[in-house]
């Protein structure tokens, strides 16, 4: 199970910098960042693959759709320009809690 969270973190972690490279990308016309993209987007879903054989998909694709957006929300605001505001800070909150009870409950 362990090493099921590990890929699972690490296929955030490929969709995370796969966003946050879209804007470089330019719409797909940069060959360089639009192949970074595409292959981690790739890579992340394959990871997922592999994950949903050992955790249950509805866990696994909260935690990866839920942690993978506060991630890339915390990403934005330091790295790419992207305004933090109070109303989008109690958004990633409200979403990284439901991730947290969604886990608590399926523990039982």
């Amino acid at each position: 199970m362990y090493a099921a969270f590990g890929l699972l973190m690490a296929a955030v972690a490929l969709e995370v910098a796969a966003t946050s490279a879209l804007p470089r990308a330019d719409g797909f016309r940069n060959p360089l960042w639009t192949g970074l993209v595409i292959g981690g987007y790739a890579v992340s879903i394959w990871l997922l693959a592999l994950v949903v054989q050992k955790l249950p998909v509805s866990t696994t694709y909260a935690i990866w759709s839920g942690v993978g957006t506060a991630v890339v929300a915390v990403v934005g605001a330091l790295w790419l320009g992207e305004s933090l505001a109070p109303v989008k800070v109690a958004a990633l909150a409200m979403i990284v809690a439901g991730v947290v009870l969604l886990n608590l409950h399926g523990a039982h």
